[in-house]
């Protein structure tokens, strides 16, 4: 009998301690936190691991999507009506950008390697081939033509030059050449004077099995959220182009990967060289991809704002006081002087009169807006899409009969897609990553799951060893009398 008592008790002693240890378990979160520091040790940019193979070789497929704005009114654009354009595309290219050149630099703190990127024509997903044509603006005369307009003497010689030669404000071209690269009869003239003019024009001529320059990383080694973070450029820490320190700071990673442990409240900075300045974007909800959980990010319209609504972006303004309006970045001063101007695809969330000075512009969240979905554990990108629009300043200039009675617009020429969607091997992972973190993460739980049943037995327990002495204790009565 005393046995049994004991063993009774004590299953009451441990119900208590394990509902004791579980609680105080979940209020200290030792289990997540014992998670998370697995991870951030795991992530770091280190021969040999897994990490470092998907850093310098991305698995998951990355295609390159153009659409060309083809130009239907000519003519009558240059006699000051506003543009028409059609949206034309996708032209698809598989994209492969290894990183090369590796080199691991201060006691593997940090690494150099330069970022290779290979695009390959993928016919079955365009919705033509690359000789399809495209009537745009006609980007290396409107580049001379606005580079010499202060000279009265250069631009009649060239303005002559171009009648000679049948040169318009408008070009017809086939994909391939704009994107890849033409030889230009007005930049071949040119050279002959100018020899630093190069006289091949294409808006991605020096891209493709190209780099962007020598990068120099953190390995996270010394601190998780220094994971892939750029340290220098080409050699620098900033960036020379815009007029404040603040614009001309090199921030965050290169976009491709992010450190781990992610919170919803916090600021993910990336540098992009095709934009020539930093930017962030800001946690917007959750999202699921391919069964597996993360955070949406964006960048909020203030990254593109005119510095009326965001003054940090004053520096911005090239020349110096001389701002556009708000989702337009002039990109002239990094782009050998041409009046190109970025922005997002069919300028979204860009002031109203942009939108309006060009007919077939309609902007849309859902296909027009930069977004990064990324596993808020491992810092792993799941799904995202990178969403620029290439534009040219247009204006007319007196001194070319060619520009006729344009008015002045932001002409869109181009919007590119690049996207990414997690691959399924690593997608596997993922979900045996997430498993793991749950089982550990509900230990406390399970413990105050044992708790909780060890008190019903307890009680049960308890309920049976009283019932006998009631029985007893009803039955003396009966025998006395």
């Amino acid at each position: 009998m005393l046995l049994k008592s004991c063993c009774i008790y004590s299953t009451g002693v441990f119900s208590m301690l394990f509902l004791i240890a579980g609680i105080a378990l979940v209020l200290s979160n030792v289990f997540p936190h014992f998670v998370q520091s697995m991870v951030k040790k795991k992530v770091v940019l280190e021969n040999g691991t897994e990490t470092f193979e998907a850093w310098e070789n991305p698995p998951a497929p990355i295609y390159m999507q153009f659409y060309f704005f083809n130009v239907t009114n000519p003519l009558e654009v240059l006699d000051g009506d506003r543009p028409a354009v059609v949206e034309i595309g996708p032209y698809t290219y598989r994209e492969y950008r290894p990183m090369e050149q590796v080199n691991f630099l201060d006691n593997d703190t940090k690494v150099a390697a330069v970022n290779t990127k290979t695009y390959i024509f993928q016919p079955n997903m365009s919705r033509g081939p690359e000789s399809e044509l495209i009537r745009t603006v006609n980007i290396p005369a409107m580049t001379v033509m606005d580079s010499v307009k202060d000279s009265a003497f250069e631009a009649n010689v060239i303005s002559a030059y171009m009648k000679s030669t049948g040169e318009e404000l408008f070009t017809t071209r086939t994909v391939g050449e704009l994107l890849w690269g033409y030889e230009d009869p007005l930049l071949k003239a040119l050279h002959l004077v100018r020899p630093e003019v190069d006289v091949v024009f294409g808006l991605f001529s020096k891209s493709n099995a190209s780099n962007d320059g020598d990068y120099v990383f953190f390995t996270g080694r010394q601190n998780y959220k220094d994971f892939s973070r750029v340290d220098t450029w080409n050699g620098e820490s900033s960036l020379n182009w815009w007029t404040s320190d603040e614009c001309n700071m090199i921030n965050g990673t290169n976009g491709a990967f992010f450190h781990p442990v992610l919170t919803k409240n916090e600021t993910l900075y990336m540098f992009t060289s095709d934009l020539c300045r930093s930017l962030y974007a800001l946690y917007e909800g959750d999202v699921t991809v391919k069964g597996v959980n993360g955070y949406r990010f964006v960048p909020p319209s203030e990254v593109f704002a005119n510095m009326t609504v965001n003054p940090a972006n004053a520096g911005f303004c090239v020349p110096a006081g001389k701002c556009l309006g708000s989702g337009l970045l002039n990109v002239s001063v990094c782009k050998q002087g041409a009046p190109i101007i970025m922005s997002s695809p069919h300028f979204y969330q860009a002031d109203e009169k942009i939108i309006k000075d060009v007919f077939g512009m309609v902007p849309k969240k859902e296909y027009h807006e930069t977004f990064i979905d990324i596993n808020p554990l491992t810092g792993i990108i799941l799904q995202a899409a990178k969403r620029l629009q290439i534009n040219v300043y247009v204006e007319q200039i007196p001194a070319f009969s060619q520009t006729g009675n344009v008015r002045t617009v932001v002409f869109p020429v181009v919007y590119l897609n690049e996207s990414v969607v997690l691959d399924d091997t690593s997608v596997l992972k993922l979900r045996a990553v997430a498993v793991e973190q749950n089982v550990v993460v509900n230990i406390p739980f399970m413990l105050i799951g044992l708790g909780i049943i060890l008190g019903g037995i307890f009680m049960l327990l308890m309920c049976r060893l009283k019932v006998p002495e009631s029985t007893a204790a009803e039955r003396e009565p009966l025998l006395s009398s």
